[in-house]
């Protein structure tokens, strides 16, 4: 009867600790799929942001481009200027001597 007791509560104590050891082995899941949920969260983030920052770089390399297109657009237009400016002094010097010999 004694070995039977004892047997029992040894059966008793090794179901216990099975238990327990289970109890934290579920623990032990849930906080690996929470922390591999945040960690796909994360990437998700990062990979908007990546997104968001490759938009924001093809628009300013857009404003870039037009604002350096409108610049060159000036200077040519100066150069124009310039050149026509030249073409009229050189006119007036050629009236100035036809009239003053």
């Amino acid at each position: 009867m004694k070995k039977t007791l004892l047997i029992a509560l040894a059966t008793v104590a090794l179901v216990g600790c099975d238990a327990r050891k289970a109890a934290i082995d579920d623990q032990k899941d849930n906080e690996q799929k929470a922390i591999n949920a945040e960690k796909k969260a994360v990437d998700q983030q990062t990979d908007l942001a990546k997104k968001q920052a490759d938009a924001n770089a093809k628009s300013d390399k857009a404003a870039l481009e037009a604002n350096q297109q409108s610049q060159k657009a000036q200077l040519d237009a100066d150069k124009k200027k310039a050149e026509a400016d030249a073409e009229a002094a050189k006119k007036q010097v050629d009236a100035q001597s036809k009239v003053n010999p």
